[in-house]
């Protein structure tokens, strides 16, 4: 086990890298820069606030410090928010985004998995039948059209929702809502897919066979080994998750990560940019190898890979 961490571990740290080295360069490929304005700026101010962020320096130079700034978890200062850095908003805003993600995630899980459970017993029915219909819609819809009918309806039309901002529970539950949709109708597939296949193996014929009743067949002997493919999914799903909040978040007005990325972007914010996506990869590469082995706990016949069988 642990030189299997290690070995993650290492490989993240390298794929962190990559991901930091492709990022920084792509932002200085784009045209323009980042003190670009729709009212310019004179040279002399341009000038002085390249040489404040040392932008005047050859890009190999600007590389190597920047590296050594991430390689100390410090992502810099923002260029468009004055005496702010990059550290500063991801403690501020990340606290919201994981809220919402987190609950989004629940949400989905809470509904999903006895919705699988049930379309694999009721197979062709119609409880099984209406979960289709329900789970194709859902995950053809983008959360942000997701997200804009819940405003309508819940907001508009009926009245019983605030329809954006953030403080307080109500305004957390069409968020929360929107992004829980994909998760949702993702879990309800994947359940009832891994039930149907554990339902026929052989032991839990065997099971049918020695008079077990459905409940305890369904619950005691099935669900441990079907639900083993939502908790591989469950680390890739929460970063996705918070990396799909980008629109949401803009929709609701949520202060969280994903509404600071989207206005990087516009503001030309290369620091705010690179650092974002690099605590998103992060955050990916950790719940990836939180997920791999919360698997082997649950199931101990899975093996990690490097340890002897």
């Amino acid at each position: 086990m642990f030189k299997y961490i290690l070995k993650r571990v290492l490989i993240g740290i390298l794929t962190i890298f990559v991901i930091a080295s492709i990022t920084f360069f792509l932002c200085r490929a784009i045209p323009g820069g980042p003190f670009d304005r729709d009212k310019p700026l004179n040279e002399t101010t341009i000038a002085n606030l390249n040489a404040k962020y040392h932008l005047d320096d050859p890009v190999w130079k600007q590389y190597l410090r920047y590296m050594w700034d991430v390689a100390k978890f410090d992502f810099g200062p923002s260029y468009y928010y004055k005496s702010e850095t990059v550290n500063d908003y991801i403690n501020r805003c990340f606290p919201v985004s994981a809220v919402v993600g987190f609950l989004s995630i629940i949400v989905a899980l809470a509904l999903g998995i006895p919705l699988g459970i049930m379309s694999a017993l009721r197979q062709n029915k119609l409880e099984d039948n209406i979960t289709k219909v329900l789970t194709t819609l859902l995950v053809s819809l983008p959360n942000f059209v997701v997200a804009s009918g819940l405003m309508y309806t819940l907001a508009y039309k009926l009245n019983i929702l605030p329809p954006a901002l953030w403080g307080t529970p109500q305004q957390a539950v069409m968020p929360i809502l929107a992004l829980a949709a994909y998760p949702l109708s993702y879990f309800t597939k994947m359940m009832k897919s891994s039930m149907l296949e554990v339902m026929d193996s052989d032991y839990v014929r065997t099971a049918r066979a020695k008079g077990c009743s459905k409940f305890l067949m369904t619950y005691k002997h099935a669900l441990k080994n079907a639900v083993l493919p939502i908790v591989t999914s469950l680390g890739p799903m929460f970063a996705g998750t918070l990396t799909g909040s980008f629109v949401v978040e803009k929709i609701f007005a949520i202060p969280g990560l994903g509404e600071q990325f989207t206005k990087s972007i516009f503001n030309r914010d290369y620091p705010m940019i690179m650092g974002l996506t690099i605590f998103y990869s992060i955050l990916l590469i950790v719940f990836v190898l939180v997920t791999d082995i919360a698997n082997a706990i649950i199931d101990p016949r899975i093996k990690l890979e490097g340890e002897e069988s």
